[in-house]
């Protein structure tokens, strides 16, 4: 039987050519990576980066403290050049001791460097803390940088921050241990699978460099993820509208809609049996219906958010009514959709329509006067770049949105990723929530810009009112009882920024529950799991900082809170509703047919 290595620890010679002829095989993939990427879909320039003014800036206000305050700038620059003499010297003395050892190590841990080998051996711990020192000093440059508008140097920050993670010696074949390693346990072949799950990305994303997070062939909607028995009751060219079956002999008059946003799918409340949402409400007693948006084409382009809310909350509001009989409709809305369904409220108010009897908000802006990590995207130069992209396309593709949001946390979903599965040659992990992660949509160009404009960039909700649908849409009008839930860790929709928006509604009747954990985590939080905590306090007239420091903190999910919230406006108990027992067709079984709809443009 053949061995990988000798007695010696070395490679054999039947090892090393069977390397040699893996490596071979890299030729034969050459031909589909120079075809998928001489065939790549093409973007607007702007979408990659901030243009070459914010450098400027920058540079200018360095060369300007350079100027006014050369000390600062030579102590910051010589204590750089201290630290990596003295490494370096270090580094020598070790040798000379005549002993393959690191010298010492300073530098805080970072769990990119968990392998042994980056502080035992000499040339991977010399690599690290070069690194973790190059890392430092760039940050103390750019907080060195003074008369700088405080919103472009957030940007500065942001991007130097991009080019910090991306330099890291883990991302890079040579300067990697585990990868070495790997390769060379696996006599090479980590690297041809490494290559293929590159060219598959690059294919999958007509180009684009867009990680893969999940095992997509472990996952099929409505097999093994999306599961919950239902129906597609109604369909228009907007949303299917699912309708699914009890699991009690009695539920709740006032039936429930929930309206997820349509950037990503339905299914992120639907994940498996033991963490799905929308099991556990039908659970509860309640006639649950729930919108799939349609994943739009070019065809969409003039779709815009009056079109979200006529043909989709409106009439998806009308439906509901018509098949259980009930005047009045309690309502949820999460991200983008629960800022929609505040828009619709307000139309709703000034229409005399009192379809909706209560809101919830699952992480939703209403107020963006604080941009958070979003800012370095919501500057005229990115969403100029959008628009041009939208005006060529007719659609903000999936792909954008994507890249943008993983850039956010880059280590976690761009570089970390790549590393396991372009130098590991690792398949993704079969992860139901990463999966959903991945099944992004298409959003219409004109919806798109609208958005981002007036909401992100201006504000108008909050702050003069947002014209739609022929009326002043204004926050102060959404009067009905409300609740919101928002999440502590949320880097999409800050809880602070999400109180803020709820302070300025107009209703009397509002409950505020922050939850522990993140935008996806912090929602999906089934009891089951007694995970994550949640905060109350019924003071909604404080600042964030001043309810935060009030509130009272309960173990477990939110939702058993929220049930009873709910459960106090949704009526008496009637007998369980059939999907199709009001003679109308059922058009298929749940998950419906625009879920399973993939991204494109």
């Amino acid at each position: 039987m053949a061995t990988n290595t000798s007695d010696t620890g070395e490679p054999t010679e039947a090892a090393m050519t069977r390397m040699t002829e893996n490596l071979q095989k890299v030729e034969e993939l050459r031909e589909r990576l120079t075809s998928v990427l001489a065939n790549r879909n093409t973007h607007q320039a702007a979408l990659d980066g901030p243009n070459q003014e914010l450098f400027t800036k920058a540079a200018q206000a360095y060369m300007q403290e350079a100027l006014t305050n050369p000390a600062k700038l030579i102590e910051h620059q010589l204590a750089y050049w201290s630290k990596s003499v003295t490494h370096f010297v270090e580094a020598q003395q070790a040798f000379a001791k005549g002993k393959l050892e690191a010298p010492p190590d300073r530098t805080p841990s970072d769990r990119r460097f968990a392998n042994p080998l980056w502080e035992q051996h000499p040339y991977f711990n010399f690599v690290k803390q070069q690194y973790m020192m190059n890392a430092e000093a760039l940050a103390q440059a750019v907080e060195d940088v003074e008369d700088m508008d405080p919103r472009e140097k957030q940007r500065l920050q942001y991007f130097s921050r991009q080019i910090i993670d991306m330099m890291s010696p883990t991302n890079f074949l040579a300067t990697n241990p585990d990868a070495l390693q790997r390769a060379v346990d696996t006599e090479g072949e980590s690297l041809i699978q490494g290559l293929e799950n590159l060219i598959s990305d690059l294919e999958a994303n007509k180009g684009e460099m867009i990680v893969r997070l999940a095992d997509e062939s472990a996952f099929e909607l409505g097999e093994n993820i999306a599961t919950t028995p239902g129906k597609v009751v109604f369909r228009n060219r907007m949303f299917e509208l699912i309708q699914f079956t009890p699991t009690t002999e009695k539920v709740h008059a006032t039936p429930l809609i929930v309206f997820p946003p349509w950037i990503n799918k339905y299914y992120i409340l639907d994940l498996k049996a033991q963490n799905s949402f929308v099991k556990w409400v039908v659970d509860q007693g309640y006639t649950l219906f729930m919108v799939s948006w349609i994943n739009p084409d070019e065809t969409y382009r003039d779709v815009g958010m009056e079109d979200y809310v006529e043909d989709g909350y409106v009439t998806a509001f009308n439906e509901v009514k018509k098949i259980t009989g009930e005047k009045q409709v309690n309502a949820v809305g999460y991200c983008i959709a629960g800022t929609t369904l505040s828009l619709t409220l307000s139309l709703l108010k000034q229409r005399g329509d009192t379809s909706v009897k209560s809101a919830t908000f699952f992480t939703a802006l209403t107020d963006f006067s604080d941009q958070g990590e979003f800012q370095p995207f919501l500057t005229d130069d990115f969403i100029d770049g959008i628009e041009a992209e939208t005006e060529d396309k007719g659609i903000l593709p999936s792909i954008v949105m994507a890249r943008t949001f993983s850039f956010l946390r880059s280590n976690d979903l761009v570089y970390g990723p790549a590393v396991k599965s372009y130098m590991m040659g690792e398949t993704p992990p079969a992860f139901d929530l990463l999966y959903w992660n991945g099944d992004g949509a298409n959003l219409p160009a004109k919806m798109a810009m609208q958005y981002l404009r007036g909401l992100c960039q201006r504000n108008e909700l909050a702050e003069t009112g947002y014209d739609l649908c022929g009326h002043h849409l204004v926050l102060d009008e959404v009067d009905i009882p409300l609740c919101a839930i928002a999440c502590e860790t949320d880097h999409i929709a800050p809880w602070k920024d999400s109180y803020r928006g709820v302070q300025k509604m107009g209703s009397t009747d509002k409950t505020f529950i922050m939850t522990q954990s993140g935008h996806i985590a912090g929602i999906v939080n089934p009891p089951s799991k007694g995970k994550y905590g949640h905060y109350t306090n019924e003071d909604l007239t404080l600042d964030h900082e001043s309810w935060l420091e009030g509130a009272a903190f309960h173990e477990g999910s939110w939702w058993p809170r929220w049930e009873k919230w709910l459960g106090k406006r949704s009526g008496k108990k009637v007998a369980a509703r059939i999907p199709g027992a009001d003679n109308r067709d059922i058009l298929c079984d749940a998950p419906g047919t625009y879920v399973v709809v993939k991204a494109r443009g």
